[in-house]
């Protein structure tokens, strides 16, 4: 009875001691976590971003325009004379030079009206000689009055008549003559010439509205760029200001199967009118083409000097974002170290860049990396772009 008294008290005061002893532990690990509470915490370092500090250049723009190929000289043959063809002198698809022949229309109803002239001249002065001797009979008689006046003056009268008849002959066989030649039809241009439209043994009229065949010089060619006239007016008003030289660059042309053609052009004028359907202005551009490599109707891509901007300020594109509206953004560094949003507007491109209009000056400190999370007005570590490229 008294070995059971005893194992108890022992083991209430076991217990109580344990308690003790875990109480303690509590205490202990809430005074920790209490100091630990009370103790400053770190603050986060600022982002690191890669800055492109803006520099104005002296920057070449080029415009590509569509375009269309035309031949600098173009002329339709036609027949000046009626007749039967009875020949065609060339070679169809080939080089003519001008005067060459290229039909030939039955000329026997064109000499033989040459033949007539010729005779009818030969018997007006034939006469015209008998007038102009009997006028100088008269008048040797009429000194010493050996025929009456009147007889002179008809004498006289008589001779210039038969020299008129004269001319007039001489018109008529050189009217004759030239329909003979014309009986000869002759390129009246150098160039490319076409099918012949009509073959032999057709009957053609002078003035049809049909034409025989036609030429097209295609050395030169001529090309025809179209351009907005907002934007010619802009380039205008750009080179009066003074802010983009006027570009004496060659045009280039790239042509409708993507290659490149090799000899460059010169820009000749700008059209005095506006398409009214399209607002677009003619641009005309010449080319050499001595290989025939260039054929009229061609669509090509035109790459057009639109002058020298002096002051440009390029941003690349990577770095453009857009906001809801459509408009350009950037992250620029102020001299505080601070990210700023800013709002700017582009020109056009250029490669892969943007030319800055307006919104962005030379000199700001624009982010090209490192934007993902930035906020207005958060402070960041700045480091050139340069810099960054060098150590990826």
């Amino acid at each position: 009875m008294i070995d059971t008294l005893s194992s108890a008290r022992a083991r209430a005061w076991l217990l109580r001691r344990t308690c003790r002893a875990s109480l303690l532990a509590i205490a202990a690990a809430a005074l920790l976590a209490a100091c630990h509470n009370d103790a400053p915490k770190a603050e986060a370092a600022p982002p690191e971003v890669s800055v492109l500090a803006l520099q104005t250049q002296a920057l070449a723009l080029d415009q590509e325009l569509p375009g269309r190929t035309v031949a600098s000289q173009e002329s339709e043959v036609r027949p000046q004379v009626d007749g039967v063809l009875v020949a065609r002198l060339f070679e169809q698809g080939q080089m003519v030079r001008a005067g060459q022949p290229l039909f030939q229309i039955e000329p026997a109803l064109y000499q033989a009206a040459l033949n007539e002239a010729q005779a009818n001249l030969k018997t007006a002065q034939a006469a015209a000689v008998t007038a102009r001797l009997r006028a100088q009979r008269q008048q040797s008689l009429g000194k010493d009055q050996l025929v009456a006046r009147q007889d002179v003056d008809d004498a006289v009268a008589s001779g210039q008549q038969a020299e008129a008849a004269v001319q007039a002959a001489q018109a008529v066989r050189d009217t004759a003559r030239t329909h003979l030649d014309f009986a000869r039809v002759t390129a009246p241009i150098a160039g490319r010439i076409g099918r012949a439209l009509f073959t032999p043994g057709a009957l053609v009229t002078a003035g049809q509205a049909e034409p025989l065949a036609r030429i097209q010089q295609v050395d030169p060619m001529n090309v025809d760029i179209t351009q907005s006239s907002n934007e010619y007016l802009a380039l205008r008003r750009a080179i009066a200001d003074g802010g983009v030289q006027a570009s004496t660059a060659p045009v280039r042309l790239r042509l409708s199967d993507g290659t490149d053609y090799p000899l460059p052009g010169t820009l000749e004028f700008a059209d005095i009118d506006v398409q009214q359907d399209t607002g677009s202005i003619t641009l005309r551009a010449q080319f050499p083409n001595p290989q025939g490599q260039l054929l009229p109707g061609m669509y090509v891509r035109a790459q057009v000097g639109q002058g020298t901007r002096q002051q440009a300020l390029l941003v690349p594109q990577s770095a453009v974002d857009r906001s809801p509206k459509g408009d350009a953004q950037v992250w620029v560094v102020d001299k505080d170290g601070k990210a700023r949003q800013r709002v700017f507007r582009t020109a056009r491109a250029v490669g892969d860049q943007w030319l800055v209009l307006d919104g962005i000056s030379a000199g700001e400190q624009v982010v090209v990396a490192g934007a993902q999370g930035l906020s207005d007005g958060m402070a960041v570590r700045v480091k050139p772009a340069a810099a960054a490229a060098g150590k990826d």
